[in-house]
């Protein structure tokens, strides 16, 4: 099917496009044009919060930009496969559903504390459909004053921003057909055009849909996505308008597998699906923001920019937690849970540099974001199942708790989080010495509510200032030294529902006495020295850091027996080393390579119970190799692999119990030829060649004493053909 799939492409672009043919040289100079601007890359720098986009040598932080020709390349389907290139993230689902949860430096970062264009709460939750981005930043560290506390209450560990396609300089108009194993088909379009006498004013509008099984027995997966992009622009003004819209549905999800046994369950086969056929989710999303910016000066800048996002989430979720991990026995739970959202996000402020011998850059502005989040529970009766032999049933009939309006849910919760922000950037010696300091001062207001009568439960309002100091310094052209003092808050976390008792993790689920409840914010500490290296087409950088935490988990409650109580336990404390490479050694060879090494600690436990253990789900250390040949001796054609390395993980934070490190190697190729004057590009990958089954993470949503194992997955075809009109 896919040979077929392949061929009847190609054969229907080239007849469609080679109208005329071309003199060799004319055809060669196509081709490499084309696979010139075909090539992976990734960008050492980006948008640095409220600093405003800068290079990497400048800044002192770890920052980095994985741009739209690899999401091109290699054909992800979520913003996790994205970030499989990253050797400092690694991704996990969230909440007992499809969300993709990413694990940087050790501490998680929900999907719903992705940025977007620098403002929280105006990504789509749960799932992402990269098609519509032209770039991934990703951040490493503590964050709170470059973009504030996140809403979720994550991303001490790091940031992702997404930025939006736009229109650039060259009109372009793409169209790809796409094909992923089993059966999943579909396709995208990028249109792009700059209009008026000087190219003032640019649009740019894309979109894809693909549907069908994916490479998991019977797992469906549908995306639909487009969006549209409006910009104008003057000497001294420029004005952004963005729209999309999302749906994604996935129906009968692998599910991540709980644990309440003694020892860790084998791997199932590589394609095998424990979940449910009841079992799907339903995502659907419009979002937007606005921008202007206007030049007061030649060295100063006003900006003010918006956005909003409304969410609907509609789905039947099934659990499965394994009680014997010999036979593969387990217990399963359905849950029918309707989410909602309506965000909106606004920041202004204004940036100047100022001085010659001695320079400074000013940086002050305040920013504001609102969320209201509705929601409704229906948890229906357990069921028995197995890992490795899964029975299917139909959904449960009996409720076991039922809470809020199922057709038309209520408020949950409502947040503002308000802040002002101010910071002064040095600079000595034609800034070959930069020195950095600032202030956020923030303002968190949540308030709780019955989902039930709609009253107000709960309401807190805390504030902190989270300062940043930094340096950066310059010895010689192309070298970086860094080094800073950074804060992460972190919104006060919400009390789950329930809970499995770690005193007794193959006994019931218990209820949590502080239910719902939100914990007052936590504020973090970061210590981080590092160096950047530029050689030409190579980008390099290493960086040392320690960042201390509060932990929050599900315990039992001394004061209430039978009951969990979601209370602060201890600090994690996270110190590690992390070195990254990308860029083009030599013509025709890409590398995107590194690797981090991790030590995450337990310290200040209550009763120093786990004292000294390892946190949870970290991987002592992580490597990624990606490469890319363009073959000298066959014009357009491209060699493409890389290999993910992880290593073990503790299951639980007693540390009895991990799972082994695990790696993965995914082959492809490209290759580049003209249809009459249109180049047209065929790719190819396997992803997990060896078809290895492996538990990828032992990561878990809510800070608990036990991991949720989710398992990589299996081999995976993916091709495409690509046609610039």
């Amino acid at each position: 099917m896919l040979r077929l799939f392949v061929t009847a492409s190609t054969i229907a672009v080239s007849t469609t496009l080679a109208a005329v043919p071309l003199h060799a040289q004319e055809s060669e100079a196509i081709v490499v044009t084309a696979q010139r601007e075909n090539r992976t890359e990734v960008v050492a720098g980006g948008t640095v919060g409220v600093l405003g986009d800068k290079p990497a040598e400048d800044v002192p932080f770890t920052l980095r930009t994985f741009d739209e020709s690899l999401i091109l390349n290699q054909q992800p389907q979520t913003l996790g496969e994205v970030l499989e290139n990253d050797p400092t993230v690694r991704t996990t689902f969230g909440f007992g559903n499809a969300a993709e949860q990413f694990v940087i430096r050790g501490y998680p970062l929900y999907g719903d504390d992705i940025g977007m264009n620098g403002l929280y709460g105006i990504t789509p939750r749960q799932l992402v459909a990269p098609e519509l981005y032209s770039g991934v930043q990703v951040l490493n560290g503590a964050n709170a004053f470059l973009y504030g506390a996140a809403p979720g209450g994550t991303g001490i560990g790091g940031s992702v921003n997404l930025q939006l396609k736009q229109a650039g300089e060259e009109a372009l108009t793409r169209a790809t057909l796409g094909y992923t194993s089993n059966s999943h088909f579909g396709g995208s379009a990028d249109l792009s055009r700059r209009f008026g006498d000087a190219g003032q004013f640019g649009v740019r509008v894309n979109g894809v849909f693909r549907s069908g099984d994916v490479s998991i027995d019977d797992e469906f997966r549908e995306t639909l996505a487009t969006g549209a992009a409006f910009d104008w622009r003057s000497d001294n003004v420029r004005i952004f308008a963005d729209v999309a819209y999302q749906q994604i549905e996935v129906d009968r999800l692998r599910p991540q597998v709980g644990l309440a046994a003694s020892a860790v369950p084998a791997v199932p086969d590589a394609d095998a699906n424990y979940g449910q056929a009841f079992t799907n989710t339903n995502l659907e999303s419009v979002f937007g923001i606005a921008r202007l910016e206007y030049d007061l000066a030649d060295n100063a800048m006003f900006y003010i920019t918006g956005g909003a996002l409304e969410s609907e989430e509609r789905g039947t979720y099934a659990s499965i937690t394994v009680t014997d991990a010999a036979t593969g026995a387990a217990t399963g739970g359905a849950s029918i849970i309707p989410a909602e959202q309506s965000n909106q996000a606004i920041e202004a402020g204004l940036r100047a540099k100022v001085g010659s011998a001695v320079t400074q850059e000013f940086n002050f502005g305040a920013n504001m974001s609102w969320q209201e989040f509705r929601t409704a529970f229906d948890f229906r009766s357990g069921y028995a199942t197995n890992l490795y032999d899964t029975p299917q049933i139909a959904l449960p009939t009996q409720s076991t708790f039922v809470s809020g309006n199922m057709d038309d849910p209520l408020p949950s919760s409502r947040s503002r989080l308000l802040s002002a922000f101010v910071s002064d950037t040095v600079g000595f010696w034609d800034d070959r010495v930069l020195v950095i300091g600032g202030l956020r001062i923030q303002e968190i207001e949540v308030r709780g509510f019955d989902i039930n009568s709609g009253l107000e439960t709960s309401k807190y309002e805390e504030s902190a200032v989270t300062p940043v100091a930094g340096l950066v310094v310059k010895p010689v052209e192309g070298l970086s030294l860094f080094a800073n003092r950074i804060e992460g808050l972190q919104q006060g976390q919400t009390a789950p529902i329930d809970g499995i008792n770690p005193d007794d993790p193959g006994g019931p689920v218990l209820p949590v006495s502080n239910a719902s409840q939100v914990l007052e914010p936590f504020k973090s500490v970061q210590y981080e020295i590092g160096a950047k290296l530029a050689l030409g087409m190579l980008d390099a950088s290493i960086a040392a850091y320690s960042i201390e935490q509060p932990n929050a988990f599900l315990g039992p409650d001394p004061d209430q027996p039978g009951f969990l109580v979601f209370a602060p336990f201890g600090e994690q404390r996270n110190r590690g080393i992390e070195a990254f490479v990308s860029g083009e050694p030599t013509e025709g060879l890409r590398l995107i390579l590194g690797g981090s090494v991790i030590d995450a600690e337990l310290t200040n436990t209550p009763g120093g119970v786990n004292e000294g253990n390892d946190a949870l789900g970290i991987p002592d250390y992580t490597i990624n190799a990606n490469a890319e040949w363009d073959l000298p001796f066959v014009p357009g054609f491209t060699l493409t692999g890389r290999v993910v390395h992880t290593g073990e993980q503790w299951v639980d934070q007693a540390n009895t119990l991990e799972i082994d490190p695990w790696t993965r190697v995914d082959l492809g190729a490209r290759y580049v030829f003209a249809a009459g004057e249109t180049p047209v590009t065929l790719r190819f990958t396997v992803d997990n060649v060896a078809n290895e089954r492996y538990w990828t993470s032992s990561f878990t949503a809510f800070g608990s004493f036990g991991g949720q194992l989710l398992q990589g997955n299996p081999r995976t075809f993916k091709a495409s053909v690509s046609a610039d009109f």
